[in-house]
C-alpha cells in the first residue's frame, strides 16, 4: 500500500521555522515529482512548492518565496519543506503529494498520491 506521512507540523509564533517531512512507503518516488500544497480554514487548497525527481529545479508559490525550501533525500524517500519565518497566514493543513511527473508542477491534477495532512498554526 502506498503511502505518504506528513510530520513535523505544530503551533509556532509568527517569526519562527518549522521543518515538514513527508516519508513515503510501499514504492519509491525517487523518479518522481514532489510538492506541497495547504489548505487554510474555510479555503480551498493551495499549492505552496514543488521539486523535480532530482532536487534540480524547484517552484514556489509567490507569498512563500524567499521563506520557504523545498528538498528531497531520494535515499530516505523522502521530502521535506523547512518554513522560515512564519506568518499568521501561513497557518493552515499541509499536504504533501507526488506527482506523475519527472518534473515540478504546480497542477494538481498532476499528483496521484496525496497524504492526509499535518496541521500548521501560527500564531499571531
Amino acid at each position: 500500500q502506498v503511502q505518504l506521512v506528513e510530520s513535523g507540523g505544530g503551533l509556532v509564533q509568527a517569526g519562527g521555522s518549522l521543518r515538514l517531512s513527508c516519508a513515503a512507503s510501499g514504492r519509491t518516488f525517487s523518479n518522481n515529482a514532489m510538492g506541497w500544497f495547504r489548505q487554510p480554514p474555510g479555503k480551498e487548497r493551495d499549492f505552496v512548492a514543488s521539486i523535480s525527481w532530482s532536487g534540480g529545479s524547484t517552484y514556489y508559490t509567490d507569498s512563500v518565496k524567499g521563506r520557504f525550501t523545498i528538498s528531497r533525500d531520494n535515499a530516505k524517500n523522502t521530502v521535506y519543506l523547512q518554513m522560515n519565518s512564519l506568518k499568521f497566514e501561513d497557518t493552515a493543513v499541509y499536504y504533501c503529494a507526488a506527482a506523475n511527473s519527472y518534473y515540478a508542477t504546480t497542477t494538481p491534477a498532476l499528483y496521484d498520491y496525496w497524504g492526509q495532512g499535518t496541521q500548521v498554526t501560527v500564531s499571531s
